[in-house]
């Protein structure tokens, strides 16, 4: 690669037609000039300029080289150009959260998207353990977490929780719920159901819960917009965070039981630690914590 000091120095010497000016523009001595010159022309191997006394013209080597020192500017500019414009609605983000959270997240993003024709934002459902490895690899620029994954190379703020809940059609009204009122319903169970199980009811019928594997399945889905529409419809109950509650379409149709002792799920959102972020993940990350402030 040719050495971009004395490309430089060359191309302002094509420009100005003249040394001594040349030597000014770039701060330098005259004899300073020649040598750039002089070097560059061993690195191309051949001469760049015919002398004509105290004026040169070009070699048909110089005029490529001429135009090579051009687009390099040309190229550079863009480049500065980008860095600065920093532009909050262009571009790509990328962000990863629960299924649930997903399901509330996204529709507070669309209006931005909307307006924003050069965004580009990918919003990915995961469990727990690829957001943290996605963080970890870059893949994704910001991450909600259940927890404070206190990693080395995570930066990690709170930004509220959302509570477990036992959700049941929307006539099970107030009245106290039993186990055995569960069981007779039925579990519309999810990939993260029987986890929420063993959080959420072994807490609160200690006595009388078997265990997630011995519960009375009704029914199972794992596309988190359908969970709830079993319920909605009065087939079974299910367990979600309230963010899967409170994306549901229908969720009038919903009824979620206050059981004597709830369970809360925390949200970290995460970064990678030192990691400069731009405008538009700035703004992302104001979006996120504006859909974890409708979960309080």
């Amino acid at each position: 690669m040719l050495n971009a000091a004395w490309l430089e120095t060359f191309t302002t010497l094509c420009e100005t037609g003249h040394f001594t000016r040349a030597a000014e523009r770039l701060n330098m001595t005259q004899p300073g000039v020649s040598q750039h010159l002089r070097k560059l022309e061993q690195q191309v191997g051949q001469g760049l300029i015919s002398r004509q006394g105290k004026s040169f013209t070009l070699t048909p080597a110089g005029e490529a080289v001429f135009e090579l020192g051009l687009s390099r500017r040309a190229e550079e500019k863009r480049l500065r150009d980008a860095i600065e414009a920093d532009d909050r609605d262009a571009g790509p983000v990328h962000i990863a959260c629960s299924g649930s959270f997903a399901m509330l997240l996204y529709p507070n993003l669309i209006p931005w998207m909307h307006a924003a024709p050069d965004l580009s934002v990918h919003l990915e459902a995961a469990p727990q353990a690829e957001i943290l490895a996605g963080l970890l690899e870059g893949r994704f620029d910001l991450g909600v977490l259940g927890t404070d994954p206190d990693h080395a190379r995570l930066e990690a703020t709170h930004i509220g929780r959302e509570e477990l809940c036992l959700v049941l059609p929307a006539d099970a009204g107030d009245t106290p719920v039993s186990f055995s009122d569960l069981e007779a319903r039925g579990l519309i169970a999810h990939p993260d159901g029987y986890g929420y199980a063993d959080d959420l009811l072994r807490l609160n019928f200690p006595e009388d819960y078997p265990g997630a594997d011995r519960l009375s399945v009704r029914g199972s889905v794992n596309q988190i917009g359908q969970i709830p529409a079993s319920v909605a419809n009065g087939v079974g109950y299910t367990l979600l965070p309230r963010s899967g509650v409170e994306a549901f379409r229908d969720k009038a149709s919903l009824s979620v039981v206050q059981l004597p002792k709830r369970r809360w799920h925390e949200l970290w959102l995460v970064k990678r630690r030192g990691r400069h972020l731009s405008a538009r993940v700035r703004y992302a990350r104001d979006v996120i914590e504006e859909a974890a402030g409708q979960l309080r």
